[in-house]
């Protein structure tokens, strides 16, 4: 499965209107840690694409989303259930803590 690209127009539909689990992953071009994370966004879409849907927001380019969503920090993963908020994790992190993440969240 795919890492589908977000945006302000996306969005809503895309995670708010979507039923089940997605992930979003918040970032700039500019954040080294963001750039980190670019390829376990794709191994978490891979590994998880049955049970969730995994989405980027670049953070300069979407502002209404990323204040929508409180985004005080970068790179930030979000975890919506159902559209609602369910995880939130602010900062780079390795693969196996990315999978605990997505484990206890999922």
């Amino acid at each position: 499965m795919a890492v589908l690209e977000l945006t302000d127009a996306n969005f809503q539909a895309e995670v708010l209107d979507t039923p089940g689990a997605v992930l979003v992953d918040v970032w700039a071009t500019w954040c080294g840690p963001c750039r980190l994370m670019a390829p376990l966004m794709d191994w978490a879409a891979s590994e998880f694409g049955d049970r969730l849907k995994v989405g980027k927001l670049e953070a300069d380019p979407n502002p209404a989303t990323r204040d929508a969503q409180k985004v005080q920090g970068l790179p930030c993963l979000i975890v919506f259930k159902n559209g609602v908020e369910v995880a939130r994790h602010e900062g780079a992190m390795a693969k196996p803590q990315l999978q605990a993440f997505l484990d206890a969240n999922v």
